[in-house]
């Protein structure tokens, strides 16, 4: 391969780039998110609950033949406050050859089995349900387009999740996301460790003794 082809090449990997650039934009941008976790039986707040948000991007162009897949680029994570509620600020970085695929959420209190988002809301619709200015507040919220039959909608109040009590050591359930450790997410890992104590205390199948 001589050197014409080779910058050939370049040249048209960076102007494909930016072709996909131009409609996702220079810069990854997520605006605040904010919400409240309750108890799923006494709607009670629930104060400590671990809260994180991972940031995913994907890359534009890959030389793999099975195409390109998403990654974490950034992950937070924050706790309750004793109104059960949470926050997180915008976060921004320079997009780079990638594009972006969204922000997902985990919530978790030891003792209680772990959620990713009130499972009747679509994935699609979930950063724009805890992107709230008001949480609770009744809204109806969009995603998507109808040209490519993505377009998907819901209509309640905003914000709000339910943590289910776990009864039996199989209900429990929390994992540290791929790629992090204590030092990345160390409210997270000290909720898991301290849960793995709590189930102990829970038979299979059973109730807590």
């Amino acid at each position: 391969m001589n050197r014409f082809t080779i910058v050939f090449l370049i040249i048209f990997v960076l102007l494909i780039s930016l072709a996909n650039q131009s409609h996702a934009g220079f810069f990854y941008s997520k605006p605040e998110f904010r919400g409240r976790v309750i108890d799923a039986e006494t709607k009670q707040p629930i104060e400590g609950a671990v809260v994180v948000v991972l940031y995913y991007k994907r890359s534009t162009f890959s030389l793999n033949l099975g195409g390109t897949s998403s990654y974490v680029t950034k992950a937070k994570e924050t706790l309750t406050d004793k109104n059960g509620e949470f926050y997180f600020t915008t976060y921004s970085e320079f997009m780079g050859f990638n594009e972006d695929v969204g922000a997902r959420f985990m919530f978790f209190k030891p003792g209680y089995m772990a959620s990713y988002g009130p499972i009747n809301i679509k994935p699609d619709l979930k950063e724009k349900y805890f992107s709230a200015v008001e949480i609770g507040k009744e809204a109806e919220i969009e995603a998507g387009s109808f040209d490519d039959s993505s377009y998907v909608k819901w209509k309640g109040p905003l914000g709000i999740v339910e943590l289910k009590k776990a009864k039996t050591k199989e209900s429990m359930s929390a994992a540290m996301p791929d790629d992090y450790s204590e030092k990345d997410l160390p409210l997270l890992y000290r909720a898991i460790e301290e849960d793995d104590m709590i189930r102990e205390l829970l038979p299979k199948g059973g109730k807590k003794r």
